[in-house]
């Protein structure tokens, strides 16, 4: 007879069913458990242990007009997690100081519970995922509920805040004297606008616009800057890549968004048209490869999972002749260039999650 193991006991080890068996139990805690971060981000429970820490549940439920009782539930959440440290004496939580840039501090460029806040837009349209998957069509990015575009944002912005301006855009040849003299940029597919944002707040005699297609996310971006009092000087408008507005740009970016497009090629095309002769495409992509599908990187396995989920089916979605997935690579993005004219391609900047490239007519 085989006896079960003790209620709290480990199984460390057994048949390769076995092993496999917990590693799925594993990721399906993970799963649930993203969505107590969500919660976590959005009440404020993360960011009122950092600043206030040790609580109590009930103090925690004070300083963020919660329930006591939840509280308590999620914190036996997060201390199964190990995201925060119990103090049994004295009945208290905290959330150890190297977790807190992590989970409670969004101006942190490591900050990721943001991201979190997008898995309900994501779960909400498994249905058509399922459908997407047996018919072949996609799934468009306005089918999803807004907080796919407030949570993506959330995730990519500490990155865009710590390196965009002291690192990227200094990377590229000429273009940081250009847009302090007064140059002319596209941000396209901007999503909620946090990029064009920082750009102009950056280059005060910048003329800066932001285009996507998604109406939800340019009416966030226009809300965004209308509370950055830059309203007057940052234009966004609904346009897709392939048609957006205006010539003579001295600088054109794209922001983790050309991969998510049904016919990049089209796109790169209208990127050489709307460039002054001396312009600059600034290519903000993964930072994977198809040889990068099986490394095992946290970075490669969220984005095999991102791509299979949402990256590719918005692309399907837009019916065009390409859909890339979002680890298509340099290689791939390096052909789309060639193809729509350009000639002059560089890696000016890396992090372990994005590459920048300078792409030029």
């Amino acid at each position: 007879m085989t006896e079960n193991p003790a209620p709290g006991t480990r199984v460390t080890s057994g048949t390769p069913a076995t092993d496999f068996h917990q590693r799925i139990i594993g990721d399906a805690a993970a799963a649930v458990r993203g969505l107590t971060v969500a919660v976590g981000e959005r009440l404020g429970l993360y960011r009122a242990l950092a600043e206030h820490g040790p609580l109590t549940p009930a103090q925690l439920a004070c300083r963020t007009g919660t329930s006591e009782r939840y509280v308590e539930e999620w914190l036996h959440a997060q201390l199964s997690a190990e995201y925060v440290e119990r103090h049994p004496s004295a009945g208290t939580y905290t959330l150890p100081p190297g977790h807190a840039p992590v989970l409670a501090d969004p101006s942190a460029v490591t900050y990721a519970a943001g991201f979190f806040t997008a898995l309900k837009a994501l779960y909400a349209t498994e249905d058509l995922l399922v459908d997407a998957y047996r018919t072949g069509d996609g799934v468009g990015w306005a089918e999803h509920d807004p907080a796919l575009d407030t949570g993506m944002g959330s995730f990519f912005e500490p990155t865009y805040q710590h390196r965009l301006l002291p690192d990227w855009l200094p990377a590229l040849h000429d273009v940081t004297g250009k847009l302090t003299a007064g140059g002319r940029i596209a941000d396209v597919g901007c999503g909620v606008g946090h990029t064009t944002l920082l750009i102009a707040k950056a280059y005060p005699e910048a003329t800066v616009h932001g285009f996507d297609y998604s109406e939800e996310a340019i009416t966030i971006a226009r809300q965004l800057a209308d509370d950055a009092g830059l309203s007057e000087r940052v234009i966004f408008e609904t346009a897709s890549a392939d048609d957006y507005p205006g010539s003579g740009y001295d600088l054109v970016t794209f922001f983790n968004c050309l991969h998510d497009m049904g016919d990049p090629v089209a796109a790169a095309q209208h990127v050489h048209k709307s460039l002054d002769a001396d312009g600059t495409w600034m290519l903000v992509e993964s930072n994977v490869s198809p040889a990068d599908v099986d490394s095992g990187t946290p970075a490669a396995r969220m984005f095999m999972a991102l791509s299979a989920v949402m990256c590719l089916p918005v692309a399907v979605a837009q019916r065009g002749p390409h859909a890339l997935g979002n680890h298509s690579g340099e290689r791939a993005f390096r052909a789309i260039a060639e193809e729509a004219g350009f000639t002059r391609w560089r890696r000016a900047a890396e992090t372990p999650v994005n590459a920048v490239y300078e792409v030029r007519p």
